[in-house]
């Protein structure tokens, strides 16, 4: 949700330091699917939202639509901005998993050492991996108003742990990207190796999902939780491993279902809108069901309805607020008739 568009340009004039990270062989085109009879209507007029860029829709398992709105195509990398958030949600539930992390529980101060003030505040010795996992670190927001100002800095990792409190760890939601940069830090400090690389060999055996390219820091850290492009189709591909309970097509084991339920537990709510939020993941009732979903500035948005076998997404102009424009809430509108039609 970062009003900073880096992927917007053509992909050889990005910034120097976003590194491309192509994950193999590109895949080709597939045949478009049939669309269901009942979608035609509520995707022909969705063509009116005109940020709108692709909607996909996976039930039970079959991709039903991948429809691109004004020459926009569901194969092309898009920055999927914030929305990337629970794919770094993902690897550190991998990495606890793997033994590369302790828990949830971990203090985060011991891993970050180096980069601590000078006279640290005591309160930083008692944040967690969880706390940053749901935005209850208790330091100033790096996001918003202080988000040019926080990646204009030197050292974006010193700069984070180096804000104010202005609230107890594990407090209300404070929702930062600062929080998930170190996330991505420690996972780099922790496996000796940068969190693309970890993506590439702990998601990489998933069909369908690669990461094109991803800004990093001055200190060469991949972006945690912004700046990452990647497919619609990827996209969606990571939903589906999230609605099968971390489980690959062909029946591999690479997010454990726990890992999975946990992310998905409520722990606190966002103070602009009131939806709950767990380790990455935002929660909702849409159309009567219950909704999980990552969102990205300008409406970068992947939902997925467990008890519909049901995975949305949707991809939007990069460049203007999803929030105060109403665009958000016109994707949830349209989430909640794609829900409907599919009964």
């Amino acid at each position: 949700m970062k009003r900073r568009s880096l992927l917007a340009a053509p992909i050889l004039l990005l910034a120097p330091r976003l590194a491309f990270a192509q994950g193999g062989a590109t895949p080709s085109t597939p045949a478009a699917p049939q669309t269901p009879p009942a979608l035609t209507p509520i995707l022909d007029k969705a063509a009116d939202l005109t940020p709108l860029r692709t909607v996909l829709v996976a039930h039970d398992g079959a991709t039903l639509i991948r429809r691109g709105y004004r020459g926009h195509s569901v194969t092309a990398p898009t920055n999927i901005k914030s929305a990337s958030k629970s794919v770094i949600s993902a690897l550190v539930g991998i990495a606890i998993d793997k033994g590369e992390l302790k828990g949830v529980d971990q203090p985060i101060a011991p891993l970050l050492r180096r980069d601590l003030p000078a006279d640290p505040d005591p309160r930083l010795d008692t944040i967690t991996i969880g706390n940053l996992l749901s935005m209850q670190a208790g330091l100033e927001r790096t996001s918003g108003a202080y988000y040019g100002r926080w990646i204009s800095s030197p050292n974006w990792v010193r700069a984070v742990l180096g804000r104010p409190f202005v609230d107890e760890p594990g407090g209300a939601m404070l929702y930062s990207t600062g929080s998930t940069h170190l996330l991505s830090a420690i996972l780099t400090r922790q496996t000796g190796r940068s969190t693309l690389a970890l993506a590439r060999d702990w998601l990489g055996p998933l069909p369908g999902f690669s990461i094109a390219s991803w800004e990093r820091d001055p200190q060469g850290i991949y972006f945690g939780g912004n700046q990452m492009a990647m497919s619609p189709a990827s996209l969606l591909a990571f939903g589906e491993l999230y609605r099968n309970e971390g489980k690959a097509p062909d029946g591999r084991q690479l997010i454990s279902p726990e890992w999975i339920a946990r992310s998905w537990e409520v722990r606190t709510q966002s103070r602009f809108t009131g939806d709950g939020y767990g380790y990455g993941w935002f929660f909702r009732e849409i159309a009567g069901q219950s909704v999980h979903y990552a969102w990205g500035y300008g409406g970068q948005m992947l939902y997925i309805v467990p008890a519909k076998k049901l995975s949305v997404v949707m991809t939007s102009d990069t460049d203007a607020p999803a929030g105060r424009s109403g665009h958000r809430d016109d994707l949830h509108a349209l989430a909640g008739e794609i829900i409907e039609a599919l009964g």
